[in-house]
């Protein structure tokens, strides 16, 4: 184990699993580890004010998370090669913009400043007018198509009037239509492997909850869907990677990792990768399941973006691969968000009756079963799929199109691979300013997300940048443009760039 990272292609000590994101009982963070998160202080004036700057932005990315105590005076100036005096000074000036508080005798400890927003709630929130939104790659639901929705539910909501309405399962129309879907998809289903959630989230995190304990390792893609990532570091799980490239896995890496971790879980995207795009051939999920069975690990399967096939033919599910009687060891997710509204908040898992039913029963400490309404409208969505899907891909075609050569235009240097489906574009350029170009960006009216936000470790990625295409094409040329502008203005340097973000 000891020469795992050098054999698989990763790290083999998460550095993120002490007590700065997961929650466990050691809640203090490490000196080296803080270090490591923070720009060489090494000709900064006033060297104090930009690493409490770097502080405060690292606690409110969420990469150091609230209420963890900071390590003492004497261990983090040590640790950054600088004065005392000067990390005095920091946490002062954390202290006094809200960033921190101290308690006698027991250290510094980080907080969240009043009136200030979590970055991982602020990604989610409405857009100034003027600014255009890439950070979210959701497409939204034409006017009418909503409302014709709500007219044809209207009588059906009626009928559910005098009911409880409490549906843990989910509605038993809805289940079947969903069992239907991946029955026509090849993987025959019946309505009680199915179990309606609030989003592909939600049903991650159930799984998560049920499958998994403290200390587990969980095999997961880099990059990834930041959000799954920290529902894994939530769970307080030791998140092991494995590598997406351009040309998509190496399945040699996968299966090393699977043979040699023996990971509890596996979570993987292997349609239209989020954030690269890729597709994973059928005879790779092959051996994925071979090797998965042979260790016992469970596959999480997130299918959110398999309907947005573009280029190809949409694949078949995942777990269709297994073949009869093959690995029952695997949880199929999915949603509404990416191919109808994420508003409906509808998703789903598919997963042997028996997990569905103790998936089921878990779910009742939190929310006892999802809106009727939203997911009466799901149905009629569902059912109308085969004629609204086809113009939603038309649209997503003519806008990647769009997206591509104004990026073309714009950005000559700047280089991709095309998504044979999905959302986005995962675009190289060429060095390591994802960061800062975000930052300035944000100050022309852009919002839109770094590379680094989808590693599974912080400092990675920073030359990428995923830029979805689900805005008109107006608005996708603006914001190419604008960013054009912002990075003609010139951008102070990554920190990354000065000096690693993490050291294992």
């Amino acid at each position: 184990m000891a020469n795992l990272g050098k054999v698989v292609g990763m790290d083999a000590v998460d550095p993120l699993r002490r007590g700065d994101r997961t929650g466990r009982s050691d809640r203090t963070l490490g000196s080296r580890q803080l270090a490591a998160m923070l720009p060489d202080p090494t000709g900064m004036r006033p060297a104090f004010r930009h690493l409490a700057r770097q502080i405060g932005d690292l606690i409110l990315d969420g990469r150091i998370a609230l209420h963890v105590r900071l390590p003492a005076e004497r261990e983090l100036a040590a640790a950054l090669n600088t004065s005392r005096a000067t990390v005095t000074a920091v946490y002062d000036l954390l202290r006094e913009n809200g960033y921190a508080y101290s308690r006698q005798g027991s250290g510094t400890w980080t907080a969240m400043p009043e009136g200030r927003t979590p970055r991982r709630i602020a990604r989610f929130l409405e857009t100034p007018d003027a600014a255009i939104d890439l950070a979210r790659a959701a497409p939204g639901l034409p006017e009418h198509v909503l409302a014709d929705a709500l007219v044809h539910i209207a009588p059906h909501l009626a009928r559910h009037a005098d009911t409880p309405g409490y549906h843990p399962y989910g509605l038993p129309d809805l289940r079947a239509a969903i069992a239907e879907r991946f029955t026509r998809r090849g993987l025959a289903t019946v309505p009680e492997q199915i179990l309606v959630t609030a989003g592909a989230q939600h049903a991650l995190t159930l799984t998560v909850g049920l499958l998994c304990g403290p200390g587990d390792r969980v095999m997961a893609e880099n990059p990834s869907y930041p959000n799954a990532l920290e529902a894994l570091r939530r769970a307080r799980l030791r998140p092991v990677s494995v590598p997406v490239t351009d040309t998509g896995w190496d399945i040699e890496v996968v299966e090393s990792t699977l043979s040699q971790v023996v990971p509890q879980l596996a979570y993987l995207i292997p349609d239209f990768h989020n954030p690269t795009g890729c597709l994973m051939p059928g005879h790779d999920r092959e051996r994925v399941l071979r090797a998965a069975e042979r260790t016992g690990t469970w596959l999480v399967i997130d299918e959110t973006l398999t309907d947005l096939a573009l280029d190809v033919p949409a694949p078949q599910p995942f777990a269709s691969h297994a073949g009869p009687g093959g690995n029952g060891q695997i949880v199929t997710i999915g949603s509404m968000s990416k191919t109808h509204w994420a508003g409906l908040r509808i998703g789903w898992l598919r997963a042997p009756s028996q997990v569905v039913t103790e998936l089921a029963g878990q779910r009742m400490a939190n929310d006892m079963g999802g809106s009727v309404v939203d997911q009466l409208l799901a149905l009629h969505l569902l059912t109308r799929a085969e004629e609204l899907l086809p113009t939603r891909l038309e649209q997503l075609r003519t806008r990647r199109a769009a997206l591509s050569e104004a990026l073309a235009e714009h950005m000559p240097r700047w280089t991709w691979r095309t998504p044979a489906g999905g959302l986005s574009l995962w675009v190289d350029l060429g060095e390591p300013i994802a960061s800062p170009l975000a930052e300035q960006a944000r100050e022309c009216g852009v919002r839109i997300e770094g590379g680094g936000y989808f590693g599974a470790y912080p400092g990675i990625f920073e030359q990428r940048m995923r830029i979805p295409y689900t805005a008109t094409p107006d608005a996708l040329r603006e914001a190419v443009q604008r960013m054009a502008a912002a990075l003609a203005d010139g951008l102070p340097p990554a920190p990354a760039a000065r000096r690693p973000r993490w050291i294992a």
